[in-house]
C-alpha cells in the first residue's frame, strides 16, 4: 500500500510538471556559449581579439537609440552604461546586437560619490558587489558580449580613492566567475592621481577607457602628463562639449551646427584615434541616439523625429572609407536677420516678428523641408551627463518655415530662449542649427 501511494504521488508530480507551461529562456543565444575576448600586444600594437580574430573597436555609445543600425554604417560594436535601462534588459540588448553582428561593451552601473555614495560604507560596497555579481552571472555566456565597463566617470568630482578598490574587487570577481571577457573602467579625462593609484592597486583592470570631447585633440599630451603609456579605448568622444563652447553674455552655451560637428568628429578620429596605432584599440563615439543636454540636438546623432544627422554619415565614411549614397543637408551657419547670429548676443523685443536665415548646401534643393521650434532655455541642468528634463517648445510662434528662411514671433515673456531649425530631406536625413536669444 505504501509503495502504491508513493507511485501515485510520483505520477501526480510528473503530470503536474507536464501541465505546467515551460518558461522561455531569457536568451536563445546563451546556449551558443561565450565569445573568448582577450587583449594582446602584437607587433608593438595593443589590440582586442575575439575568438582569435583581431577586433579593432568601431563603435558608438547607444542606450535608447537604434543600436542595430550601427552595423549598417560599418560599425562593429556599441557600449552601454548599465545592464538594464528600464526599456530593455541586458540580455535583450545582447540578443539584438548578436542578430546584427555587433559586440557589446556592457556597462555595469557603479555608484558615484558625487551622487552621495560613501565608499567608506563597507556594507553598501558589499551589497553593490553582490548586485553586480548577479548581473555578470546572467550575461557572461552571451556570444555578443565583448567586455565589462565597470562604472562611468567615477573620477568626476570625487575625493575617496577607495572607489578604485571597489572597482578592482568587481574586476577580480568577474575574472573569477567569467574569465572570457576584458574589464575596464571609464574615466572622465585622465590624470596622474588616478593612473598612479589604479596601476598600484587595481591589477584586475585590463586597461583604461578615456572620455573626452573638444580636448580629445590633446589626448597624447594628457596621456603623457598622466604617465600612462598602456592600452586604452576612447569610450566617449564626438562633438565639442557644451562646457567647452563660447557662451552668451547671459551664460548659455553656443552650439555647433551639424556640419561643424561632423567636421570636428572627422578631425578627432583621424588625427587622434587612428593616429595612435600602438595603444588605442578603438573607440565609441557619443551618442548613437538622441538626448536632451542643454539642447535636444547637442549630442545626438539623430533628431527627436528619428532623422539621421550628418555625423552618422561621417562615421560611415570613417569606419568604411566610403560615403553613403544619400548624405544629409550641410548646415554651415544660422542668423536672425538684422539681429545677428550665434555668437552675437541676440536680443529681441517681446512679440516682435523676425526672420531666420540658414546657410546650407544640398544637391537637390527642391526635395528639402524646413521646420523650427522655439523653447526656453532649461532651468534644471544635467551634471556629468545625468538626466536633464527637456523644456517644452512654445506653440504658435513659428509663422512660416521653408528653405528661404523661418519667420517667427518672439515670445511674449522676457527671458532666455533658443530657436532650433532643422533642414530635412526625403531620405530621413537632417541638418540642424540654433540661435540662443534674449527677449526683453
Amino acid at each position: 500500500m505504501k509503495n502504491l501511494t508513493t507511485v501515485l504521488l510520483v505520477l501526480f508530480v510528473m503530470m503536474l510538471y507536464a501541465c505546467t507551461p515551460t518558461q522561455e529562456p531569457a536568451s536563445k543565444y546563451l546556449a551558443e556559449g561565450p565569445s573568448h575576448v582577450e587583449m594582446l600586444q602584437v607587433d608593438g600594437k595593443f589590440r582586442l581579439f575575439v575568438n582569435g580574430e583581431e577586433f579593432y573597436v568601431k563603435g558608438a555609445g547607444c542606450e535608447f537609440g537604434p543600436c542595430y543600425q550601427i552595423a549598417a554604417h560599418g560599425g562593429n560594436s556599441f557600449r552601454t552604461w548599465r545592464t538594464d535601462n528600464s526599456q530593455r534588459s541586458g540580455l535583450e540588448v545582447l540578443d539584438e546586437a548578436y542578430e546584427h553582428g555587433l559586440m557589446v561593451m556592457m556597462g555595469l552601473e557603479v555608484a558615484r560619490e558625487r551622487h552621495g555614495f560613501d565608499y567608506d560604507d563597507e556594507v553598501a560596497v558589499a551589497e553593490q558587489l553582490e548586485r553586480i555579481r548577479n548581473e555578470v552571472m546572467e550575461m557572461k555566456d552571451h556570444p555578443a558580449l565583448l567586455g565589462w565597463g565597470i562604472g562611468n566617470e567615477l573620477n568626476l568630482r570625487y575625493t575617496n580613492f577607495k572607489v578604485w578598490d571597489a572597482v578592482n574587487d568587481i574586476a577580480r570577481m568577474i575574472k573569477e566567475v567569467d574569465g572570457n571577457h576584458v574589464t575596464t573602467t571609464m574615466l572622465a579625462g585622465i590624470g596622474p592621481n588616478e593612473v598612479e593609484y589604479i596601476a598600484a592597486n587595481c591589477p584586475d583592470i585590463d586597461f583604461l577607457s578615456i572620455q573626452m570631447y573638444g580636448e580629445l585633440i590633446n589626448l597624447q599630451q594628457y596621456l603623457s602628463n598622466a604617465g600612462y603609456d598602456g592600452p586604452y579605448l576612447v569610450t566617449e568622444w564626438g562633438m565639442t562639449g557644451h562646457w567647452e563652447m563660447p557662451r552668451t553674455s547671459w551664460g548659455r552655451p553656443i552650439e555647433q551646427t551639424s556640419s561643424e560637428k561632423a567636421e570636428a568628429i572627422r578631425i578627432r578620429y583621424q588625427n587622434v584615434i587612428l593616429a595612435d596605432e600602438a595603444n588605442c584599440m578603438g573607440s565609441y563615439v557619443f551618442l548613437w541616439g538622441q538626448k536632451q543636454e542643454r539642447t535636444p540636438s547637442w549630442y545626438g546623432f539623430f533628431t527627436e523625429a528619428g532623422e539621421s544627422m550628418e555625423h552618422v554619415q561621417m562615421m560611415e565614411y570613417l569606419w568604411t572609407g566610403q560615403w553613403p549614397e544619400n548624405k544629409a543637408p550641410r548646415v554651415y551657419d544660422i542668423s536672425i536677420v538684422g539681429k545677428g547670429g550665434r555668437f552675437d548676443d541676440v536680443e529681441l523685443v517681446r512679440n516682435g516678428q523676425y526672420t531666420v536665415k540658414i546657410d546650407f548646401e544640398y544637391a537637390r534643393m527642391e526635395q528639402l523641408s524646413v521646420r523650427a521650434e522655439i523653447m526656453p532655455e532649461p532651468e534644471v541642468l544635467s551634471d556629468g551627463g545625468d538626466y536633464e528634463p527637456r523644456p517644452e517648445s512654445i506653440e504658435g510662434l513659428i509663422i512660416s518655415a521653408d528653405i528661404s528662411g523661418v519667420t517667427f514671433q518672439a515670445p511674449a515673456e522676457p527671458g532666455e530662449y533658443r530657436i532650433l531649425v532643422y533642414v530635412t530631406d526625403k531620405f530621413n536625413n537632417a541638418g540642424a542649427a540654433n540661435v540662443p536669444f534674449y527677449v526683453y
